[in-house]
């Protein structure tokens, strides 16, 4: 009857979601798909912080995306115990996935946001977050099905 205190519930949401507290990322693979999630202006709003970028293409090594250094991958093992980044950012061609997640894991990472169309086998101790792009896709043609179907029926 009093209504919410909208503030308090904003709070309580962010604490849950521990967006109010700073969590550092690595990207791994600065292609596109990995350029474009380093630009997404949310993340910092939400405490994901980019703390550097790993690609093997020497071209792409000492530039920066969205003022993220792109380090070379053999640099990675040293680069995580200086940074210590809690998650790292998985966008590299699929056949690479495993043999990166493998990598990531001997350096510590327990984190991991996969965003290959691969289902990566870690550790129990080791967190991975899927996002299949297909998947949403799907759903969203669905969707659009779904919703002309609706239309066409109202139209008769």
């Amino acid at each position: 009857r009093v209504g919410f205190p909208v503030n308090e519930l904003i709070q309580a949401i962010n604490s849950f979601l521990s967006w109010n507290s700073d969590h550092h990322a690595i990207l791994v693979g600065a292609g596109h798909l990995g350029s474009a999630l380093m630009g997404y202006a949310e993340f910092p709003r939400h405490g994901l912080k980019g703390a550097a970028a790993f690609d093997p293409d020497p071209q792409k090594t000492g530039s920066s995306i969205n003022d993220v250094r792109v380090y070379s991958l053999e640099e990675l093992p040293k680069q995580v115990r200086r940074l210590r980044p809690e998650i790292a950012i998985l966008t590299v061609p699929s056949p690479h996935a495993q043999e990166m997640a493998d990598r990531l894991i001997e350096c510590g990472i327990k984190a991991i946001w996969n965003f290959t169309n691969v289902k990566l086998k870690v550790p129990g101790d080791v967190v991975v977050q899927k996002e299949d792009l297909s998947s949403g896709y799907a759903v969203l043609s669905v969707k659009m099905r779904m919703s002309s179907l609706v239309s066409d029926d109202r139209s008769r």
